[in-house]
């Protein structure tokens, strides 16, 4: 999900404290003391749901990590699955210039601890801030504000993409690890409030189409954001309303739904204080239920590929304040939000087929800076669920 969400700014919020949405919106400090509430309370069995973790090379070095022992360290964990992206700008730095050896090296490690890999293979949009990778000599100017991308209006920009992706499906196709192919990230909506342009359906359908062509033998996954509360719903129906968005085209297109997650961001912060914006249940419920339902009747997989275990505060990279958490997520709701989703499964008798924990770098930073409750919590989730 676009970081650019925490900058809903300070007109939302104040229009939203004057309205039914307030029952949403809750007005609290940032730093908030630790605790070791993550020892306490159950953790729900995952039943034949796989766990596990995004890797987010960019967020490593936003953090000021370094790459291989971060990722290292955490394949040392017995989780099952890590989800990876073939950055395109990385791939093709540029012109005639195509190095795979990031992804490769992130591929072979996984490879050798025995995990299971989701390979996002883009082509413009990918997980992690700024989420739009795009290389400069394939996008000499500014995508148009407000406007869908579409194969007929940008040609050589869709053959480009399409090329991409088959690469690099061609490339890992015949690596066993790779159990499904991500086209796009949350494929056509917009980039938050950075960029109200969007990807045209019919743009990603043909990316889609070239992945299938290049392996017919493995599942497509495409992901969504799911709004928590009223709020962020309309705010997303009314942004998309023209084409869906990207959970609606999943579930149309995807033999997997993808389902990003997270019940508690930051909107705006000012004066000591921050708005947070928290799902409301009412909301969050039919969403929710439409989304076991279609896919039940659609014979579709559904996956939680970001399931909120780091703060979403109102800046880009998450706060570390020494000895305290942050509100919108203390350590323990790396357990709590897991166990919402899997007790949701359960409610709908329709199995999850796995649950990746977003925000894994980011533990390995607070473990680095002497509070390793956040890594510990997901160890807790591994060893009990």
């Amino acid at each position: 999900m676009a970081r650019a969400w925490r900058k809903l700014g300070i007109g939302l919020a104040a229009a939203a404290l004057a309205s039914p949405f307030a029952l949403e919106l809750r007005v609290r400090r940032s730093d908030q003391p630790l605790s070791d509430a993550w020892r306490e309370g159950p953790v729900e069995p995952r039943g034949s749901a796989r766990l596990g973790i995004s890797f987010r090379p960019r967020q490593v070095e936003a953090l000021g990590l370094d790459g291989r022992s971060t990722l290292g360290a955490l394949l040392a964990h017995p989780f099952q699955v890590v989800r990876l992206g073939a950055y395109w700008n990385r791939v093709e730095p540029r012109p005639g210039v195509v190095d795979f050896g990031e992804l490769d090296w992130q591929v072979d490690a996984a490879e050798r601890a025995g995990k299971e890999i989701v390979l996002c293979v883009g082509a413009l949009k990918t997980f992690g801030y700024p989420e739009l990778f795009v290389p400069d000599h394939q996008l000499t100017h500014p995508l148009p504000e407000g406007g869908l991308i579409g194969p007929s209006a940008y040609p050589s920009l869709q053959a480009a993409a399409t090329d991409f992706v088959a690469r690099v499906v061609d490339r890992y196709k015949h690596r066993p690890s790779i159990v499904a192919w991500q086209v796009e990230h949350e494929a056509v909506d917009p980039l938050g409030l950075e960029h109200s342009w969007r990807l045209d359906a019919a743009f990603v359908g043909r990316e889609v189409a070239a992945v299938r062509r290049a392996d017919p033998s493995r599942p497509v996954l495409m992901n969504g954001y799911l709004p928590a509360s009223l709020l962020a719903g309309l705010t997303q129906w009314w942004r998309t309303r023209d084409q869906g968005d990207s959970l609606a085209l999943a579930e149309r297109v995807a033999d997997v739904v993808g389902i990003d997650h997270y019940p508690r961001h930051a909107l705006v912060a000012a004066g000591g204080r921050t708005v947070y914006l928290e799902g409301g249940a009412v909301w969050q419920g039919w969403r929710r239920s439409r989304l076991f339902a279609r896919a039940r009747d659609r014979g579709r997989r559904l996956m939680v590929t970001e399931g909120q275990a780091e703060p979403w505060e109102a800046v880009t990279t998450p706060p570390n304040p020494r000895g305290r958490a942050t509100y919108s997520c203390p350590p323990e709701r790396v357990i709590g939000n897991y166990n919402s989703w899997v007790r949701w499964a359960r409610q709908a008798a329709f199995p999850l087929d796995a649950y990746l924990f977003w925000g894994a770098e980011y533990w390995v930073l607070r473990q680095q800076s002497g509070d390793p409750r956040y890594m510990q919590a997901f160890d807790r989730v591994l060893q009990r669920a």
